[in-house]
C-alpha cells in the first residue's frame, strides 16, 4: 500500500441495495470526478451527474460529492459517487475507476488507516470504530461509540498533560542540581504522582471491552435429568440442546450467545454431574462441565440444595413436575416447560450482567490498551519511591511513552496491520 495511490471502494452495504456509495480518496480523487462525471461540483454539495466510462458509454445517473482535503474523513481529497445500488451498476462504476491512471481498489481498513496516518483519528478511536462495526448488542454499540468518539483518547490526553507538568517539575530540579541554590521537589510532588497512579488503577479495575464480546457467561449445572437442557433452550429461545428423560443425554458443553434487553450473554449447557460414571464419553463431558463452572460469571444450580458451587444461584427448574424434592431456599422456582418464572430469572440475569459488564456509554479498555495503561501505572508507582530525581524523570518518561503507545503516537506497523485488517473493504 502507498499513500500516493488513490483508492476506491464500495462504502455502503453489499448490492443489491437502494443506493451504492463508492468512495474515492487520494490525490487523484478530483480527477476521478472529472473523468466519470465531467466536472467537480462545489465542495460538500451533492450534485446530479451522468457517469460515463472512458469510451463515453453511460454508466449511471448518480449524485456526486467533492470534499477537498485535509478536512475530510481520511485527511485527503475525497469524492463520493452515490449510484443506484444494483450489482451491475456498482461493478461498472468500479471498473471505470479501476481503469483510471493512479487509482486502485482499497485494501480492508485502508480508508481508516489513512485517517489515522493523517491525524484525523488516533489509535484508540480507530479501535473503537472497529468495535462499533462489529457490535451486535446495545451495550457493545454504546461502549464502542464512546471510544470511537474519543472518550478514552481525551482521558489519556488529560493524564498525559498532568504527567508533562510533573515531568517539568523534575526537569526544573535537575537543571539546578549543580548550583549552590539547588531546588527540591515540592512536598506534594509524590502525592500528585500517587493520585494519578490511583486514577489509572481505577480504570484498570474496570471490566475490559472483551467482556462485551463474549458477554455475561451463565453456566447451567446439576445432576442428570435436573432440567438443565430444557431451561437452556428456554433461555436462548431455541431448541439448541436435545432434551430427553434419559439420564446423561447431554454429554458435552453446548454454548449459545444471545442478547437479552440489549445485554450480551453466553449460556452454557453442561453434562449432568455425577460421580463414578461407567461411560467414558460421559466422563469427558463431566470434566468439561467442571471446567465451564470455573469460568462462569454466574452458575444456575439445578441440583439438590446446597450441593452446588459456592455462590451458585439455587434454581428449581421443574416446578411443573410432581414428586420432586423441594428446594425451600431456591432463589428461583420456575418451569422451563410452561415458561412460568423464566421472565423473572432473565430479568435478574440482566441486572447482574449490567453490574459486571462495562456501563452503557462508558469508555472501555481492550487488552492492548489495558497493557499500556498498566505500564504507565507501574512506572508512576516506581516514581513515588525513588529518591533520585534523575530516576524519577526516567520513570515519568516511561509512563509518557506508555500513554503515547496507547493512543498511537508510538506504534509498530505489524500492530497497525493487525488492527486495520479487522475492517471491511470500504471502511
Amino acid at each position: 500500500m502507498s499513500a500516493a495511490d488513490t483508492i476506491f471502494a464500495l462504502s455502503s452495504g453489499a448490492p443489491p441495495a437502494g443506493v451504492g456509495v463508492i468512495r474515492v480518496s487520494g490525490p487523484a480523487a478530483r480527477g476521478a470526478l472529472l473523468a466519470l462525471a465531467g466536472r467537480a461540483p462545489e465542495p460538500r454539495r451533492a450534485s446530479l451527474a451522468r457517469l460515463r466510462a472512458g469510451d463515453g458509454a453511460l454508466l449511471d445517473e448518480a449524485l456526486v460529492l467533492w470534499f477537498p482535503g485535509p478536512n475530510t474523513a481520511t485527511g485527503e481529497d475525497l469524492a463520493e459517487f452515490h449510484c443506484h445500488g444494483g450489482r451491475a451498476v456498482v461493478a461498472a462504476v468500479e471498473g471505470a475507476l479501476a481503469a483510471l491512471r493512479g487509482t486502485r481498489r482499497a485494501e480492508p481498513g485502508e480508508f481508516t488507516r489513512r485517517a489515522f496516518a493523517n491525524g484525523r483519528i488516533d489509535l484508540a478511536e480507530a479501535e473503537g470504530l472497529a468495535d462499533l462495526l462489529s457490535a451486535e448488542t446495545e451495550l457493545q454499540r454504546a461502549a464502542a461509540l464512546a471510544n470511537a468518539g474519543g472518550a478514552l483518547s481525551r482521558q489519556v490526553e488529560g493524564w498525559r498533560d498532568r504527567l508533562l507538568g510533573l515531568s517539568a517539575e523534575v526537569e526544573g530540579v535537575l537543571d539546578f542540581s549543580d548550583e549552590e541554590d539547588s531546588a527540591d521537589l515540592p512536598e506534594c510532588f509524590t502525592w500528585n504522582i500517587a493520585a494519578l497512579a490511583d486514577e489509572l488503577a481505577d480504570w484498570l479495575a474496570r471490566p475490559r471491552s472483551e467482556r462485551l464480546g463474549e458477554g455475561f457467561r451463565v453456566v447451567l449445572a446439576g445432576p442428570p435429568n435436573a432440567g438443565k437442557s430444557t431451561l437452556f433452550n428456554a433461555l436462548v429461545e431455541s431448541e439448541a440442546a436435545i432434551t430427553s428423560p434419559i439420564a446423561g443425554t447431554t454429554r458435552d458443553v453446548i454454548e449459545r450467545s444471545v442478547a437479552i434487553g440489549g445485554v450480551p450473554f453466553t449460556f452454557v449447557d453442561t453434562a449432568g454431574l455425577r460421580e463414578g460414571s461407567p461411560d467414558a464419553i460421559e466422563a469427558i463431558g463431566i470434566e468439561r462441565a467442571l471446567d465451564a463452572l470455573a469460568r462462569a460469571d454466574a452458575v444456575l444450580w439445578l441440583g439438590p440444595e446446597g450441593e452446588g458451587p459456592a455462590g451458585a444461584w439455587e434454581t428449581a427448574a421443574q416446578a411443573d413436575r410432581e414428586g420432586l424434592p423441594a428446594k425451600p431456599g431456591a432463589r428461583f422456582t420456575l418451569s422451563a416447560v410452561t415458561g412460568a418464572g423464566v421472565g423473572a430469572l432473565k430479568q435478574a440475569l440482566v441486572e447482574a450482567a449490567r453490574g459486571a459488564l462495562p456501563k452503557p456509554g462508558e469508555a472501555t479498555l481492550n487488552a492492548r490498551q489495558h497493557a499500556r495503561l498498566a505500564e504507565a501505572e507501574e512506572a508512576l508507582r516506581a516514581a513515588t519511591v525513588l529518591p533520585d530525581p534523575l530516576l524519577v524523570a526516567e520513570e515519568l518518561r516511561r509512563a509518557r511513552l506508555a500513554f503515547d503507545r496507547l493512543i498511537g503516537r508510538a506504534t509498530t506497523e505489524d500492530m497497525l496491520d493487525t488492527l486495520f485488517g479487522r475492517f471491511c473493504v470500504g471502511k
